[in-house]
């Protein structure tokens, strides 16, 4: 099973202890609004409290293109603000794990 699809199942399953486990310890997931960084703890943290609230939900997601050092995603995201974003991942891999993360996204209206 691809990166993708592991990190898609999690995410579907609202398991934060299956996407943590495809956390590399060196992760660092790199905001794109920012551009500063979090750590693996810090963005478990962050992604089991999305994922415990339901209240972030994901659509078309997408691979776009992945291999052993990279993997590309795609979708679309809706925040409990109302809000909604088109986010495109870019994931740094590392011996079969997730080193970095860093996101662009776009406002949808």
């Amino acid at each position: 099973m691809s990166i993708y699809e592991k990190l898609d199942t999690a995410i579907e399953n609202n398991d934060a202890k299956a996407y943590a486990d495809l956390l590399h310890d060196d992760f660092q997931f790199v905001r794109h609004a920012t551009n500063t960084a979090m750590t693996k703890s810090e963005w478990v943290k962050v992604i089991s409290n999305m994922m415990e609230s339901g209240k972030v939900t994901r659509s078309n997601s997408r691979c776009i293109y992945e291999n052993d050092d990279v993997l590309v995603s795609h979708s679309l995201v809706s925040f409990p603000d109302g809000s909604s974003e088109a986010v495109l991942v870019c994931f740094t891999l590392s011996n079969g794990k997730i080193i970095r993360s860093e996101t662009g996204a776009t406002p949808i209206s």
